[in-house]
C-alpha cells in the first residue's frame, strides 16, 4: 500500500549551486548532506564505481523532500529537452506560495530564467477547492522546469 510520496530527485550539475538556489533564493531548507556510494547503491543505480553527493531539502513547514544529488562519477549529461514542458517524463515540481508576485520579483533579481509573469487560470479550466490560480514556470540553474502555483483570494487578481 502506498501512503505518500517521500521525496523527489533531481541531478544536478554542481551540488553547491542547486542548494544555494534552492535555499538561497527559494527559501528551502536543508535537512541533511549525504554521499553515496559502495555496493549497496551501485546495486540500486546499475552504475558500476558510481559516487554521488546529496543534499536534502524541503520546506519550511515540511513536506515533501526533494533530493538533489549531483553524480560525481559517472558524471551525468544534460538534455536540453528536458527544459520543455512537452517533452515525455517527470516534466516540473510545483510550489504552493502565498505570495507569487513577490516570489517571481525575488527570481527576476536573482536573474532566474522565468517563462512568464504570473498568469490566472481561466475559471472554466479547472475548479479548484482552495479558489482561483495563478502560476508561473521557470527554470532552476539546471534547466529544471519548475512551477509557483498561488491559489485562493490572493490568486484572483
Amino acid at each position: 500500500m502506498i501512503h505518500g510520496i517521500d521525496h523527489v530527485n533531481l541531478v544536478v550539475a554542481d551540488l553547491e549551486r542547486s542548494v544555494a538556489f534552492y535555499t538561497g533564493v527559494l527559501g528551502l531548507r536543508k535537512t541533511q548532506d549525504v554521499t553515496m556510494e559502495g555496493a549497496w547503491i551501485e546495486e540500486i543505480v546499475r552504475l558500476p564505481g558510481v559516487k554521488g553527493r546529496v543534499a536534502f531539502v524541503e520546506a519550511p513547514g515540511g513536506g515533501v523532500r526533494i533530493e538533489l544529488l549531483q553524480y560525481v562519477s559517472p558524471s551525468g549529461v544534460a538534455l536540453p529537452a528536458n527544459s520543455l514542458a512537452n517533452t515525455l517524463g517527470v516534466r516540473h515540481l510545483a510550489f504552493r506560495v502565498s505570495d507569487i508576485d513577490g516570489l517571481a520579483r525575488r527570481l527576476r533579481e536573482a536573474n532566474v530564467t522565468l517563462l512568464s509573469d504570473p498568469v490566472k487560470v481561466p475559471a472554466g479550466v479547472a475548479r479548484f477547492a482552495s479558489g482561483d490560480k495563478r502560476l508561473l514556470y521557470f527554470l532552476d540553474p539546471d534547466g529544471v522546469l519548475l512551477e509557483l502555483a498561488e491559489y485562493g483570494d490572493a490568486a484572483a487578481r
